[in-house]
């Protein structure tokens, strides 16, 4: 009985405690208000960076560099979320309006390498491989926007993902040194688009900080010339 009074006890002292008062009450609300207004600020900010950068590939602003972010891998193939955003990078290429691809993902470890299966990937989809560039080290968007600037030298770009996502790499590569507009892919609203649009909330946060702070990437690295030189690259 001793050890179930206690638990009891602790149970009742842990319990949230409502004010008592009505202006007590009314603070408390308050507060809920202002913590719900400053966690959607980062978001907030986002889409307005971003409200008329957001183009579909057959409106978007001829670039000579298109960035696709890597979004995981299937068996080593992209998922079918990277593949469309893939697919409209070829198709930005095809009709003339970018002349090069920087695909940009995860090679932390060598099982898994995100850059070299966007760049399969767009060979069989008509990219030439001379008009591929890959950055193995974009661990995150703020880290891929970083390195496109500082590594490979990229001024303007149109950047291409998901509908949830772009908003967040168009903002933060602006903040990186990138001018650029954004595509967003269309994709069926399932289980994982959901998820992605939730996420987004908190990564913004993340977002708002790289931004201000500007912390280096994980990586960086010395420059590359890959994109100076495909853009050289005579398009046969």
């Amino acid at each position: 009985m001793r050890v179930r009074e206690r638990v009891r006890r602790a149970a009742v002292a842990l319990r949230p405690r409502l004010p008592r008062t009505v202006r007590g009450r009314r603070r408390a609300v308050q507060a809920v208000m202002a913590g719900c207004v400053l966690a959607l600020l980062p978001s907030a900010w986002t889409h307005a960076v971003a409200a008329d950068r957001l183009r579909t590939t057959a409106d978007a602003p001829p670039a000579e560099v298109a960035v696709v972010f890597g979004a995981g891998l299937l068996n080593g193939r992209p998922t079918p979320y990277l593949a469309r955003r893939l697919d409209a990078a070829a198709e930005l290429y095809r009709t003339g309006k970018v002349k090069v691809v920087l695909v940009t993902g995860d090679n932390s470890r060598t099982e898994y390498d995100e850059p070299d299966a966007m760049r399969t990937y767009l060979t069989r989809h008509g990219v030439p491989g001379e008009r591929i560039v890959s950055d193995f080290a974009g661990f995150d968007t703020w880290d891929s926007c970083v390195r496109a600037r500082k590594i490979f030298g990229v001024e303007r770009a149109v950047l291409i993902s998901q509908g949830f996502h772009i908003r967040r790499a168009v903002a933060l590569c602006g903040a990186a040194g990138v001018d650029s507009y954004g595509v967003g892919v269309d994709d069926e609203h399932d289980a994982t688009w959901y998820y992605g649009g939730t996420r987004e909330v908190f990564a913004a946060g993340k977002a708002a900080l790289d931004a201000t702070f500007k912390p280096g990437p994980q990586f960086l690295g010395p420059k590359e010339p890959g994109v100076s030189r495909a853009l050289a690259t005579p398009r046969t």
